[in-house]
C-alpha cells in the first residue's frame, strides 16, 4: 500500500508509472490528495477548537474564583458548544480517514523501472532459457491420459468426492507428490531458508497485510461462519508472521519457506487450457519468502530467481524465464518473473512460479519495520516471495516430457525420495 506523503509529493510519477501497468491512476491520485488536504484542514480546525477549550477551562476556574459565576457559566455554555463542534469535526474526520484508506487500497505498486509497458501476456519479456523441448512420438499422450493409462491420478474420483479441479493422487502419483515436496524443501533448506509449517486458513487482516484483500476476495474461498480464508499460497501465511514486528538491521535477511496445499477458486476458468493438472483449485505447493533491506530487495529478487533456475534444472525440464509487462503482474509486485516449463505433449508452456519483488508494498500494509542500528532510524522492510516449486504443473512436465515405450522417466534428483526410477 502506498503513503498519502508519497503519492502527494509524486503526483505526476505516480501516475506515468502506473501507466505502465495499464492503469489509470489520476484521477483516484487525485481525489487521495483532495481527501488528505481536507484531513488536514479538519484536524487544524479541531486543534483550534481544543485549545480553545482548554484556554476556556482555565478562564473558567479563574471566573469562579473570583466569585464572577454569571460570566463563568456563560464560559461553560460557550465551552459545550465548542464540544459539540469538536465531536462534529471528529465524526467527519473519521469518515475522511475510512474514505482516505478505501482510496489507497486500490493503487497498484509502483512498478520498478525494469519493467516493461504492456497490457498481457503477449508483451512479457523472455529473459533466458534452458533444456530442449524436442518433439516426442506421434503416439505420446497428454498429462491426462498418461495418469488414467498408469493409475496415479483419478481425476473423475476427485471430481465425485468434491469438484472439478480436486484431483486424487494415488500409487506411485501420491508418492512422487511427496517426493517433490521433500525435494523443494531440502533445497529451500540448504539454500539458507528456514522451514515453517504455517496455518493454512488466515484472517483478513492477513489477507489484507499480503494484498489479497481486497483484491481477489473472489479468487479465494471464504469460510464464512468464521471469517476466515483458506490460503491461495503459503506466501500469505508466512509474510504475516512478520506483521506488525519492528526488526533489527541485524535480522535481516529472514529468509523462509514452507510447504501448504493452496486452494483457489479460479472463478471463470474454462476450456482447454483447465484440462488435467493445468489449473487446479486446490494444490501443493513449496514457497521461499524473504524480508530484506530496501538496498538489498532488487539484488535478493535476482538470487531467488536463479535458486528458483536450479530447481527447474535439476529436475530436467526445458524451461524460460519471463520478465512481466506491468499489465500481467500481481497487484501488490513491483517486478516479477515467470518461470514456464514445456509440456511436449500439449506443446505448450506452463506457468510454475513466480518470483516477485513488493517493495515496501506488503510492508506498509503489514507495518513490518526494521530499526537501523547504526542511525536509530526506524524503516519499512521490503517483501519477497516465489514459488519453489509449484507441483502440478511440474508433474504434467515430468508425465509427458519423460514418457517412454516402457513407462515415464522419474528425474534422476528425486528417485532417492521416490525409491523408484520408473513410473509403468
Amino acid at each position: 500500500m502506498h503513503t498519502v506523503k508519497s503519492i502527494s509529493k509524486n503526483r505526476d510519477s505516480v501516475v506515468e508509472l502506473l501507466a505502465i501497468r495499464d492503469f489509470n491512476a489520476a484521477a483516484i491520485v487525485d481525489e487521495i490528495i483532495a481527501v488528505d488536504t481536507e484531513k488536514r484542514e479538519v484536524q487544524t480546525r479541531m486543534e483550534t477548537l481544543r485549545a480553545s477549550i482548554n484556554s476556556l477551562s482555565k478562564e473558567i476556574g479563574i471566573l469562579f474564583k473570583q466569585g464572577k459565576r454569571a460570566e463563568a457559566d456563560a464560559a461553560k455554555e460557550k465551552t459545550g458548544k465548542i464540544k459539540e463542534e469538536v465531536k462534529d469535526f471528529s465524526s467527519k474526520l473519521a469518515d475522511l480517514e475510512k474514505r482516505l484508506s478505501h482510496l489507497l487500497v486500490q493503487l497498484p505498486n509502483i512498478p520498478h523501472e525494469s519493467v516493461p509497458p504492456g497490457k498481457g501476456a503477449e508483451d512479457n519479456i523472455e529473459i533466458r532459457s534452458g533444456g530442449e523441448t524436442g518433439k516426442l512420438s506421434k503416439d505420446a499422450l497428454p498429462h491426462w491420459e498418461l495418469a488414467r493409462k498408469y493409475d496415479i491420478i483419478d481425476f473423475e474420483l476427485g471430481n465425485k468426492i468434491t469438484g472439478s479441479g480436486f484431483p486424487l493422487y494415488k500409487g506411485k502419483g501420491a508418492l512422487i507428490q511427496r517426493a517433490m515436496i521433500s525435494f523443494f524443501l531440502d533445497e529451500a533448506i540448504r539454500a539458507g531458508y528456514t522451514e515453517y509449517a504455517p496455518p493454512l486458513m488466515v484472517n483478513e487482516e492477513s489477507g489484507f497485510g499480503t494484498g489479497q484483500l481486497p483484491d481477489k476476495e473472489g479468487q479465494m474461498y471464504h469460510v464464512t461462519e468464521d471469517n476466515l480464508y483458506l490460503i491461495p499460497t503459503a506466501e500469505v501465511p508466512l509474510t504475516n508472521i512478520f506483521r506488525g514486528d519492528i526488526l533489527s538491521s541485524s535480522d535481516l535477511p529472514l529468509k523462509i519457506t514452507g510447504y501448504t496445499p493452496c486452494f483457489r477458486r479460479e472463478a471463470g476458468s474454462y476450456g482447454k487450457d483447465v484440462r488435467g493438472l493445468n489449473r487446479l483449485h486446490q494444490f501443493d505447493k513449496v514457497e521461499i519468502v524473504q524480508v530484506q533491506h530496501p538496498d538489498r530487495s532488487y539484488e535478493a529478487l535476482e538470487e531467488m530467481t536463479s535458486y528458483i533456475e536450479t530447481l527447474v534444472k535439476k529436475l530436467e525440464l526445458p524451461y524460460r524465464i519471463m520478465l512481466l509487462c506491468g499489465g500481467d503482474m500481481g497487484f501488490a509486485a513491483a517486478k516479477t518473473y515467470d518461470f514456464e516449463v514445456f509440456a511436449s505433449a500439449q506443446e505448450k508452456w506452463l506457468e510454475v512460479s513466480s518470483v516477485s519483488n513488493f517493495t515496501s508494498f506488503q510492508s506498509n500494509r503489514l507495518k513490518l519495520r526494521f530499526r537501523d542500528e547504526a542511525t536509530k532510524n526506524t524503516l519499512t522492510a521490503h517483501t519477497l516471495n516465489g514459488s519453489a516449486l509449484a507441483l502440478p504443473r511440474i508433474l504434467a512436465a515430468i508425465l509427458e516430457n519423460n514418457q517412454t515405450p516402457e513407462g515415464i522417466k522419474v528425474p534422476e534428483v528425486l528417485i532417492p525420495y521416490t525409491g523408484f526410477e520408473m513410473i509403468g
